[in-house]
This record gives C-alpha cells, sequence and structure tokens, in this order.
C-alpha cells in the first residue's frame, strides 16, 4: 500500500507596506527629528535637517522605506525621497 503524503501548507508571511519616515522639526528643541509613521517616538534628533536626511536613508534603505521631508514650518518639502 502506497502511503499519501499530506500536503503541507507553506505559511507566507504578509509583506508589510513600505514603512513611511517622517522629517520634521521640533520647535521646543530646535532640533531636527526622524520619525517613522504611526510611531509616538522620535528614532533620533539632529541638530541639521541634513543629517537628519542622511540618517533617514540609511534607515529606509535597509528596511526599503519612503522619506517624506517637511519645512521648518510642517508643510511637504519633498513627499518620497
Amino acid at each position: 500500500m502506497a502511503q499519501k503524503k499530506a500536503k503541507e501548507k507553506k505559511t507566507v508571511k504578509p509583506v508589510e507596506p513600505d514603512r513611511v519616515y517622517h522629517i520634521s522639526f521640533r520647535k521646543l528643541l530646535r532640533k531636527w527629528q526622524v520619525k517613522a509613521e504611526g510611531d509616538s517616538k522620535a528614532l533620533k534628533l539632529f541638530w541639521t535637517q541634513a543629517e537628519a536626511i542622511d540618517y533617514a536613508k540609511s534607515v529606509a534603505g535597509n528596511r526599503e522605506g519612503r522619506i517624506v521631508i517637511h519645512k521648518e514650518d510642517g508643510s511637504f518639502r519633498k513627499l518620497t525621497y
């Protein structure tokens, strides 16, 4: 008698959508922050926007994310990077 092997179901891990990282200015601290969308805390604070952009590029690149850059007044400077 031949035994039938039960088909094994492979569990596929759902792919999360790209994570969005926002670069914005914190007026009280006078620093730029990199914050993941939906998180309550900033990942890191910087004295300049350029430093924050460099950091966000490295984080987003490692996790296939996108970057949204804000101006000091909160309006969008660049939507994706």
